[in-house]
């Protein structure tokens, strides 16, 4: 199951935080599909991931809206804080 987090409105950088804590909520091989508005996140959110060692699954753009797929990994890199 994908759990979907709507992030819709919201500005940088509340997108790439939420999707950090939404990310920590899940275990290994879950999913999550966030829905953003604000353009920056389609930078914010791939660094984010660089961080964390999640993966990202799909990406695409509708009607204004970006909506990322991303994968909780198997393990968390070390040093995380």
């Amino acid at each position: 199951m994908t759990t979907k987090l709507d992030l819709s409105g919201l500005k940088c950088p509340l997108p790439a935080l939420k999707t950090r804590k939404a990310l920590r909520g899940l275990a290994p091989g879950e999913r999550i599909e966030v829905v953003c508005t604000d353009p920056l996140a389609s930078i914010d959110i791939p660094n984010l991931l660089a961080e964390t060692g999640d993966l990202m699954i799909a990406t695409e753009r509708q009607a204004g809206r970006m909506v990322f797929v991303i994968e909780k990994a198997g393990e968390a890199p070390d040093g995380g804080g």
